[in-house]
Protein backbone atom coordinates (compact mmCIF):
# COMPACT_ATOMS: atom_id res chain seq x y z
CA UNK A 1 0.00 0.00 0.00
CA UNK A 2 1.43 3.34 -1.07
CA UNK A 3 0.02 5.20 1.94
CA UNK A 4 2.16 3.00 4.23
CA UNK A 5 5.43 3.65 2.33
CA UNK A 6 8.21 4.86 4.62
CA UNK A 7 6.29 3.99 7.78
CA UNK A 8 7.63 3.35 11.26
CA UNK A 9 5.90 0.08 12.24
CA UNK A 10 5.94 -1.51 15.67
CA UNK A 11 4.40 -4.83 16.70
CA UNK A 12 2.89 -5.89 20.02
CA UNK A 13 0.74 -4.17 22.62
CA UNK A 14 3.41 -2.49 24.73
CA UNK A 15 5.47 -1.03 21.86
CA UNK A 16 2.33 -0.18 19.84
CA UNK A 17 0.74 1.63 22.76
CA UNK A 18 3.96 3.60 23.35
CA UNK A 19 4.08 4.73 19.71
CA UNK A 20 0.36 5.65 19.68
CA UNK A 21 0.76 7.74 22.85
CA UNK A 22 3.92 9.44 21.56
CA UNK A 23 2.06 10.41 18.35
CA UNK A 24 -0.87 11.86 20.35
CA UNK A 25 1.60 13.77 22.54
CA UNK A 26 3.64 15.12 19.61
CA UNK A 27 0.56 16.44 17.81
CA UNK A 28 -1.03 18.02 20.91
CA UNK A 29 -3.92 15.55 21.24
CA UNK A 30 -5.27 14.18 24.56
CA UNK A 31 -3.38 11.05 25.63
CA UNK A 32 -6.55 9.14 26.58
CA UNK A 33 -8.13 9.59 23.13
CA UNK A 34 -7.26 6.02 22.06
CA UNK A 35 -7.87 3.53 24.89
CA UNK A 36 -6.34 0.52 23.15
CA UNK A 37 -6.35 -3.17 24.12
CA UNK A 38 -4.36 -6.08 22.67
CA UNK A 39 -2.56 -3.99 20.04
CA UNK A 40 -1.11 -6.05 17.18
CA UNK A 41 0.55 -3.26 15.20
CA UNK A 42 0.87 0.53 15.04
CA UNK A 43 2.27 2.31 12.01
CA UNK A 44 3.07 5.95 11.32
CA UNK A 45 4.23 7.72 8.14
CA UNK A 46 5.79 10.98 9.31
CA UNK A 47 5.82 12.60 5.84
CA UNK A 48 2.03 12.33 5.39
CA UNK A 49 0.79 11.93 8.97
CA UNK A 50 -0.90 8.63 8.08
CA UNK A 51 -1.32 6.42 11.15
CA UNK A 52 -2.92 3.01 11.59
CA UNK A 53 -3.61 0.80 14.58
CA UNK A 54 -4.53 -2.89 14.49
CA UNK A 55 -5.89 -4.53 17.63
CA UNK A 56 -7.13 -8.07 18.29
CA UNK A 57 -10.69 -7.09 19.13
CA UNK A 58 -13.05 -4.15 19.06
CA UNK A 59 -12.90 -1.99 22.20
CA UNK A 60 -15.75 -0.02 23.75
CA UNK A 61 -14.72 2.68 26.19
CA UNK A 62 -16.93 4.85 28.36
CA UNK A 63 -15.54 8.36 28.88
CA UNK A 64 -16.98 8.90 32.36
CA UNK A 65 -16.66 12.71 32.58
CA UNK A 66 -18.97 13.15 29.58
CA UNK A 67 -20.92 9.85 29.80
CA UNK A 68 -19.98 8.98 26.23
CA UNK A 69 -19.55 5.42 24.94
CA UNK A 70 -17.04 5.15 22.08
CA UNK A 71 -16.31 2.09 19.95
CA UNK A 72 -12.81 1.44 18.51
CA UNK A 73 -12.73 -1.12 15.69
CA UNK A 74 -10.01 -3.73 15.14
CA UNK A 75 -8.49 -1.38 12.55
CA UNK A 76 -8.29 2.38 13.13
CA UNK A 77 -6.62 4.76 10.71
CA UNK A 78 -6.43 8.40 9.72
CA UNK A 79 -4.12 11.35 9.27
CA UNK A 80 -2.69 13.26 12.24
CA UNK A 81 -1.81 16.93 12.07
CA UNK A 82 -1.15 19.44 14.82
CA UNK A 83 -4.19 19.33 17.15
CA UNK A 84 -6.21 17.30 14.61
CA UNK A 85 -7.01 13.85 13.21
CA UNK A 86 -8.75 13.81 9.83
CA UNK A 87 -10.16 11.09 7.54
CA UNK A 88 -10.50 8.96 10.67
CA UNK A 89 -11.89 5.45 10.21
CA UNK A 90 -12.74 2.79 12.82
CA UNK A 91 -14.08 5.04 15.62
CA UNK A 92 -17.77 5.48 16.46
CA UNK A 93 -19.51 7.36 19.27
CA UNK A 94 -22.93 6.34 20.52
CA UNK A 95 -25.63 8.97 19.96
CA UNK A 96 -28.99 7.86 21.33
CA UNK A 97 -29.54 4.56 19.48
CA UNK A 98 -27.12 5.30 16.62
CA UNK A 99 -23.38 4.81 16.22
CA UNK A 100 -22.27 7.46 13.68
CA UNK A 101 -18.63 7.11 12.59
CA UNK A 102 -16.29 9.83 13.85
CA UNK A 103 -14.49 11.30 10.83
CA UNK A 104 -12.48 14.16 12.33
CA UNK A 105 -11.20 15.23 15.75
CA UNK A 106 -9.90 18.76 16.39
CA UNK A 107 -8.46 20.38 19.53
CA UNK A 108 -8.85 24.18 19.64
CA UNK A 109 -5.77 26.23 18.78
CA UNK A 110 -5.16 28.51 20.62
CA UNK A 111 -6.26 26.25 23.51
CA UNK A 112 -9.77 26.82 24.88
CA UNK A 113 -9.99 23.46 26.67
CA UNK A 114 -12.38 22.15 23.98
CA UNK A 115 -12.18 19.20 21.58
CA UNK A 116 -14.55 18.73 18.62
CA UNK A 117 -15.71 15.48 17.00
CA UNK A 118 -17.26 15.53 13.52
CA UNK A 119 -19.10 12.71 11.77
CA UNK A 120 -19.72 12.22 8.06
CA UNK A 121 -23.40 12.79 8.82
CA UNK A 122 -22.53 16.41 9.66
CA UNK A 123 -22.93 15.99 13.41
CA UNK A 124 -20.39 17.93 15.48
CA UNK A 125 -20.03 17.42 19.22
CA UNK A 126 -17.81 19.49 21.51
CA UNK A 127 -16.46 18.31 24.87
CA UNK A 128 -13.88 19.41 27.45
CA UNK A 129 -10.40 18.14 26.51
CA UNK A 130 -9.82 16.86 30.08
CA UNK A 131 -12.53 14.21 29.49
CA UNK A 132 -9.98 12.48 27.22
CA UNK A 133 -6.96 12.69 29.51
CA UNK A 134 -5.11 9.42 30.08
CA UNK A 135 -6.98 7.15 32.50
CA UNK A 136 -10.39 8.88 32.19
Amino acid sequence: MAEKDGAIVVKGHEEGNKLAISILEEFGLPLGLLPLADVIEVGFVRSTGYVWILQKKKVEHNFKLISKLVSYDTEINGYVLKKKIKKLKGVKAKELMLWPPVNEITVDEPPTGKIHFKSLAGITKTFPVEAFAAGK
